[in-house]
């Protein structure tokens, strides 16, 4: 790599130790090997198909041909952004004797081509689109494989084929998949071969000034561990504290939506909101917590902090957030990504005052200092966000020996219509 990339690589890194936000990052592109590719590496873009019609595309050579089709993809989406980010496209082309290959979209056509590569090399070359909008850069690069592939039979064929999987993917092909056992070497990277070059990624990425490190997840500022995280329900309330606040929270729901739990958890509140009939996502930072989670929302919990939510612009419904707010340094983050995933007219239902609720049921006075969930400061900062306050209500907390229960306020903002 030059100096001068490594010397913007060090400032960015820099930038990112000094508490610099993660980018927004999408992938241009509905290809799961790609962001199955980046996610093991540490990424959860946001994912938006850009639409290009690629079979009516040409090019001078199938390396050119897939550079032009990442190209397309970026800028598609670009074009349809209402704020900035980082937007990645990818295509791959795979070349034998100077032609290429893309998907062979028919059984047929998947046959005939698996029949021509058996026992020979191919280049596979993706390329890589990287437009960043607060820079204005266009970056456009190629990268390209060795494929070498070995003498299947005709029987090995047929049952490839008949699984679907060549049916779909560049070359007809996969090395990361039922195809990897007919792939007998490559030469060069093979994250190149599944979909997306990481290490050139990241030279591009630098480029327009994001280090590689800036895109992970961001930590969260306390996890559970395992014992900690199994023990949590019981010690918050258990299930009659999570029923309690599921009712109060479906009393403000819009219905009939998706709805997506910030700080999900264990999954014990979210999976009571599901038994009154609503489809709930859940997302949180804590991995321990997640695990839990899971058993109760398989399929719908991921790893996200909720200041950077893997959704894209206007796709929700309903936002639910039980005992966050209070835990912030500055809530501002979590209430601009909640107002940008919005629906026009989409809810956010939030608990509020959860420390002075407490503080009341004890006998104490309020406290001194305000936190981000105090509800005249959330009022205020929501506001500068297009978020309305239009709904309230309260759910009692567990009864704790002779100390009065706490009562949990919940609140309800409606995103604005423009």
């Amino acid at each position: 790599m030059s100096t001068a990339v490594d010397s913007t690589v060090e400032a960015a890194e820099s930038a990112v130790a000094a508490g610099k936000q993660r980018p927004r990052f999408i992938l241009a592109s509905a290809s799961p090997a790609r962001l199955q590719t980046l996610r093991d590496a540490g990424v959860e873009p946001e994912v938006i198909v850009s639409g290009v019609d690629e079979d009516n595309v040409t090019a001078e050579s199938p390396g050119e041909l897939a550079r032009t089709l990442a190209t397309l993809k970026a800028r598609a989406v670009v074009a349809n952004l209402d704020d900035h980010a980082t937007v990645l496209g990818c295509d791959s082309v795979l070349e034998i004797d100077g032609v290429g290959y893309g998907k062979p979209g028919t059984a047929e056509v998947a046959r005939e081509r698996l029949r021509a590569m058996r026992g020979r090399s191919g280049i596979l070359h993706t390329g890589h689109c990287l437009f960043d909008t607060t820079t204005r850069h266009e970056l456009r690069e190629l990268a390209s494989t060795t494929v070498h592939f070995a003498d299947l039979t005709d029987d090995e064929i047929d049952a490839y084929v008949a699984t679907g999987e060549p049916l779909v993917v560049a070359g007809s092909f996969t090395v990361d998949g039922l195809g990897g056992p007919f792939v007998t070497g490559i030469e060069g990277d093979y994250h190149n071969v599944v979909g997306v070059s990481l290490p050139l990624l990241r030279r591009m990425l630098a480029e327009v000034g994001i280090p590689w490190p800036a895109l992970w997840q961001t930590p969260p500022p306390f996890e559970y561990d395992e014992a900690e995280a199994a023990r949590y329900d019981e010690t918050r309330g258990g299930t009659e504290r999570a029923q309690a606040a599921a009712a109060a929270v479906h009393s403000l729901l819009p219905g009939g939506g998706r709805v997506v739990e910030l700080a999900v958890g264990t999954g014990i509140v979210a999976a009571e909101l599901v038994a009154l009939g609503n489809l709930v996502h859940g997302v949180d930072l804590s991995t321990a917590m997640l695990r839990h989670a899971k058993v109760r929302l398989p399929g719908h919990v991921a790893v996200a902090d909720a200041g950077r939510l893997p959704f894209g612009d206007r796709r929700c419904d309903a936002i639910v957030a039980v005992w966050l707010l209070h835990l912030l340094e500055d809530s501002d983050p979590v209430l601009a990504e909640v107002a940008r995933v919005l629906r026009p007219g989409g809810v956010f239902v939030t608990t509020t005052e959860k420390t002075e609720s407490s503080r009341y049921a004890s006998g104490r006075t309020p406290a001194d200092r305000r936190i981000q969930d105090a509800l005249p400061h959330l009022i205020a900062r929501a506001t500068q966000y297009g978020l309305t306050l239009d709904g309230a209500t309260t759910f009692p907390g567990p009864t704790k020996g002779t100390v009065p229960p706490a009562t949990y306020p919940l609140v309800r903002f409606r995103r604005s219509l423009r």
